[in-house]
């Protein structure tokens, strides 16, 4: 569903009329924030496969520091390769790496450890690599990575959108408080049951992920 769509499922929901775009009331604008409200909470439940990306880093002999472009600084890592020597990265502390590039010798070689060090300019995530590379080597970092918010009509969820309606409905029952019709309580509880539903199926096909955070 698009977000003017989802902003109209809520309308509906709570017998309103619905609007042609999201900010045509201060009432519908409302709704769109209660909808990347629901969203960004649903992203963070579960590494969800919609969101999954892979970036890729190619390294230049000398240089130990490399940004994750598009990554942000709100995602979850699920493996790091370097592709070039066939070799998986190890995910090591900043204070290991820390003391590496600064107390050993200054050789270079193949990459095969990394950490988390700062973001760039763009604010996107950098890391730091251990050996510092002595050439070009291509590294495959796989993340999952939320979604921009919401912000044009047109623009469509990629979580489940029944979800994120469903929890951005309960989030408006709060704000408006009863009204005769399901009250917040219940609504957001169909909502929690849903999500553990939907994660329950999910992690059927992804044995790595098998919790629920709910």
């Amino acid at each position: 569903m698009t977000y003017l769509e989802l902003v109209n499922d809520v309308l509906v929901r709570l017998r309103e009329s619905t609007v042609s775009i999201v900010g045509e009331t201060t009432y519908s604008a409302l709704i769109g924030k209660f909808v990347n409200d629901a969203k960004r909470q649903i992203e963070d439940s579960y590494n969800w496969n919609c969101l999954s990306q892979t970036i890729t880093v190619t390294t230049t002999g000398g240089t130990s520091s490399y940004a994750l472009t598009g990554a942000g600084q709100k995602f979850r890592i699920n493996d790091a390769l370097n592709t070039t020597s066939l070799i998986g990265l190890r995910n090591i502390a900043f204070a290991d790496m820390n003391r590496k590039l600064n107390f050993s010798a200054s050789s270079q070689s193949i990459p095969s450890e990394f950490c988390f060090s700062g973001v760039d300019a763009n604010g996107d995530t950098k890391v730091d690599l251990f050996p510092v590379p002595d050439g070009a080597y291509t590294l495959l970092f796989d993340l999952t990575v939320p979604q921009a918010a919401l912000s044009s009509d047109s623009d469509s969820v990629l979580v489940l959108d029944y979800l994120v309606a469903q929890s951005a409905y309960a989030r408006s029952l709060i704000e408006r408080g009863e009204d005769g019709g399901t009250n917040s309580n219940e609504a957001y509880a169909l909502f929690r049951g849903m999500l553990s539903d939907a994660i329950a199926l999910e992690s059927t096909r992804y044995p790595e992920d098998n919790f629920v955070a709910v």
